[in-house]
């Protein structure tokens, strides 16, 4: 053979210069002509009843919508770009927007990174997993429930794509020695399934799941002074929670039934591996104590002494023990999402103190203002479509100053509408961009995007009718009225 022959032969585009030229420079193109139209549009009048501050701020907050929605630029990037356009055009003065950066939240959401990252790099949490699904996992229809319980219980503590980072080789492993092929197995999808299920359900639990909670309760404080704490939190969660993960595992097996009749090579597998790693070693010792200290510590003293100085002394409790380096934090730690909180806030506080978000509630939602429920109804399913497409963390930054201007319109508890974006913000199903632990799940290649679309719609719409059951019947038990 020729050492110069092409393991494939050699394509030529035989398009025009101009049309090559074009197609590879789609995204200047429309970078240019998104700046085109907000140069177009700061220079017509604000609308009646609008105030030039509030008019600029809504263009900023269109343009940050469209730049989250269409991936054009990171979210943090926008973001931050965002907070920068504040005091340029003179919405809000420097010290005030740049200030919104010290927002407990941000704290918060850094300390629980640290936290989990302790919990990934020392091999406490990938240990776990192992023990409990030998010790669980006895029969096929058990593994599963083990897995998915696993999965829904750690993203309690951590974050979900973290936790389903963690489970995915773990059960990669398992279904190589049970020789489940891919295309055909329904136990294969099944226990990728429980993975993603279980992370999603489990990560509205409580403030550590995701980015999403912290963020809309830091505007939630920032506008109203208003704030949860860690028990409150997971109380109002956990309502749907715990029902969730009774009707999603019933709904996996109906989707995806068990097709094997032992699981006792993926057994010998774990064992196999449990013996590698040997005993808990000190790093793992002193992150399990640490953690445990600090989860106490939200519960019992969260609103005494504040959430974010609690996580904060938790991960300086894991520095002085030198459990973890700088460096191995920087490689776990999101800093793009602590980036996107600063930001995001400040936009938010922007809408609200120009009166730009009231004014877009009237003319946005104003038919149905005259029902409370119905305003919950409706932007609680808005939230749980719009996270299908886009970040968690950008549904709450786009839908939470809408939701704290409809409070002031509507008379409605802002802690209730809080609760109504952030934790259906949450409960995305249906597509693998919904969720990293939806697309870690599908990198699989033991499912379609059939498999998901299908039995995540179902699921999504029984979440959302039982978000809506506790708003109207669980909710007022715990002292959140609409």
């Amino acid at each position: 053979m020729d050492r110069y022959q092409l393991d494939k032969p050699l394509k030529i585009d035989n398009r025009p210069l101009w049309l090559l030229v074009l197609d590879r420079t789609v995204r200047y193109q429309v970078m240019a002509v998104l700046f085109l139209v907000v140069a177009f549009l700061f220079q017509i009048s604000p609308p009646e009843g609008l105030s030039t501050a509030g008019y600029q701020a809504l263009v900023i907050f269109g343009t940050a919508i469209f730049l989250w929605v269409s991936g054009l630029l990171p979210i943090a990037v926008t973001a931050l770009l965002s907070m920068v356009s504040l005091p340029l055009l003179g919405i809000m003065d420097k010290k005030s927007t740049y200030a919104l950066f010290g927002n407990e939240a941000v704290f918060f959401i850094l300390g629980a990174f640290i936290l989990a990252a302790a919990l990934t790099g020392t091999g406490l949490s990938a240990r776990l997993a192992r023990t409990m699904l030998v010790r669980f996992g006895k029969t096929p229809t058990r593994l599963a429930l083990t897995v998915f319980l696993l999965s829904a219980l750690l993203s309690f503590v951590m974050s979900e794509h973290a936790v389903a980072a963690i489970m995915f080789p773990v059960i990669a492993e398992i279904a190589i020695a049970l020789k489940l092929e891919k295309g055909t197995s329904s136990y294969g999808r099944l226990l990728f399934m429980s993975i993603a299920w279980g992370c999603i359900i489990g990560g509205i639990a409580t403030f550590l799941g995701g980015a999403r909670a912290p963020l809309a309760v830091g505007m939630l404080r920032e506008n109203t002074g208003l704030g949860f704490s860690f028990m409150e939190w997971s109380m109002a969660a956990c309502m749907i929670v715990f029902p969730l993960l009774v009707i999603g595992f019933l709904l996996l097996l109906r989707f995806f039934p068990v097709d094997i009749a032992s699981v006792e090579e993926g057994h010998r597998y774990l064992n196999r591996k449990r013996l590698e790693t040997g005993k808990m070693g000190y790093n793992e010792m002193i992150t399990a104590a640490v953690v445990a200290v600090t989860v106490g510590c939200w519960v019992l003293l969260g609103e005494r002494v504040g959430l974010a100085a609690i996580a904060i002394l938790g991960s300086a409790a894991l520095f002085t023990f030198r459990v973890v380096t700088w460096q191995t934090i920087e490689e776990y730690v999101n800093w793009g999402i602590i980036l996107m909180y600063g930001g995001s806030i400040a936009l938010a506080s922007a809408l609200e103190k120009t009166g730009a978000a009231i004014w877009l509630v009237k003319k946005g939602m104003g038919a149905f203002s005259a029902s409370p429920l119905v305003v919950i109804a409706v932007i609680s399913f808005v939230s749980i479509v719009l996270t299908e497409c886009i970040s968690h963390a950008a549904v709450v930054a786009i839908l939470m100053p809408i939701g704290m201007g409809l409070c002031k319109t509507t008379g409605i508890d802002p802690r209730v509408m809080t609760l109504s974006i952030a934790i259906p913000a949450g409960l995305a199903y249906c597509l693998p961009m919904g969720t990293p632990a939806t697309a870690i799940a599908y990198s699989s290649g033991f499912l379609k995007s059939r498999d998901i679309i299908v039995s995540g719609s179902v699921i999504m719409v029984i979440s959302w009718g039982l978000f809506l059951v506790s708003v109207v019947f669980v909710w007022p038990l715990l002292g959140f009225r609409i």
